[in-house]
């Protein structure tokens, strides 16, 4: 099969091909809407000048390191105090590979991520994403020409299993043949209380592209757990608000206007330090667990060990260590942070309690939420060692 054939196979979830970046850049830098959100991202560059920028990329590596990557240094410097990776030996050498990861923010977790592959001079990675985040046809064009492929969420339960077996084809051709890295979230939306948990029917989806050996399907993929630790979550009274409303109307479902307000957020508010830590490939544990064990059994487990490997390498501030106390009503880390430390955290929950306008606001429970959210990753981790 051409290498034409094989990506044809694919056109409807692909990154855009590099013979037809010039024509979906034409394309963006003529949208007005496209226009408007660029603009206040690259301020205070003219926008003539960033269009010139963009129209003279030939390909999505042109595009993502003459574009892309100055904007979100920029970014990073405004919204970070600091992005740093660790654990760059545990990603195999001379092959493609899987980066499964924790999930805390819409647009930048992957983002981050392919920021450090660049400045480590690696490959950048393939990223997936929902269409229900393609509002618009200018995001889905956006995104694809920084190397995204899609992942069909609204579809019926008839259709779903070819549409899993697909974008399971794709990445196996993604990270075997082509031998590119790719990124992929352990679950489907954001862990909103940041109890992250891999989910089963991720790898499920992964093995369909060959169903009879569940467990050479995921070691053909080379999964490399990735933690991924914020310091301060700019959306987290958001998920708190989501959760109050969730419990005060269980039909509560987001909007557009909420999915864009989170993205927003995510992008803009100030993120402290962060770090990405690559845990240990996972080929060698899964290549132990018993086939016999029955492939349900086999994915449980193989959930478990990326589950460990992410909780292993969380990196922790102040915050979360004061949060676990207050969670546990322990004082267990109580000699890594002064009663100064304690106060601050307080002033902060309440800082962002204010910014959550809802009927019958329910301070005690929204703490809790948050409490939990920066509590979570250290209970987890404790129980992982």
């Amino acid at each position: 099969m051409t290498e034409t054939t094989t990506m044809n196979r694919f056109n409807d979830i692909r990154p855009v091909p590099d013979n037809e970046v010039p024509e979906t850049i034409a394309r963006l830098v003529s949208n007005s809407y496209f226009r408007r959100a660029a603009e206040s991202f690259v301020k205070p560059l003219p926008w003539e000048q960033f269009s010139a920028a963009m129209t003279r990329c030939k390909t999505k590596d042109d595009f993502q390191r003459n574009i892309i990557y100055p904007a979100m240094k920029q970014l990073i410097a405004k919204t970070t105090r600091e992005l740093s990776g660790t654990g760059w030996e545990n990603i195999p050498e001379g092959k493609g590979c899987l980066f499964i990861s924790n999930h805390r923010d819409i647009v930048l977790d992957a983002a981050f991520l392919n920021i450090l592959m660049v400045d480590q001079k690696k490959s950048t990675t393939e990223i997936a994403i929902g269409d229900n985040l393609l509002i618009y046809p200018w995001i889905e064009e956006l995104v694809r020409l920084n190397k995204s492929f899609i992942v069909k969420r609204g579809v019926s339960v008839r259709q779903m299993l070819e549409v899993s077996k697909h974008l399971s084809d794709y990445i196996h051709d993604t990270v075997n043949r082509r031998e590119q890295p790719a990124w992929i979230a352990q679950r489907e939306g954001r862990a909103k209380d940041s109890n992250d948990k891999t989910q089963v029917s991720l790898l499920k989806m992964l093995t369909l592209h060959d169903s009879s050996a569940p467990g050479q399907a995921l070691q053909d993929l080379h999964i490399v757990p990735l933690s991924i630790s914020y310091e301060f979550d700019p959306c987290d009274y958001l998920k708190a608000k989501e959760f109050q409303l969730k419990r005060d109307n269980p039909g509560y479902r987001k909007t557009e206007a909420d999915d864009i307000e989170n993205m927003y957020t995510g992008i803009m508010g100030f993120k402290g330090r962060v770090t990405l830590r690559f845990g240990t490939c996972i080929d060698q544990a899964v290549s132990v667990i018993s086939e016999k064990k029955g492939r349900n059994e086999l994915l449980e487990e193989a959930a478990s060990l990326i589950d460990r490997e992410i909780y292993r390498n969380y990196t922790f501030s102040l915050f979360n260590y004061v949060a676990y106390d207050l969670m546990t009503g322990t004082g267990r880390f109580s000699s890594q942070y002064s009663s100064e430390d304690l106060s601050k955290f307080n002033t902060y929950l309440q800082q962002q309690i204010d910014k959550i306008d809802i009927p019958n606001r329910d301070d005690a429970f929204l703490r809790e939420k948050l409490i939990g959210m920066y509590g979570n990753t250290v209970k987890n981790n404790l129980a992982a060692q």
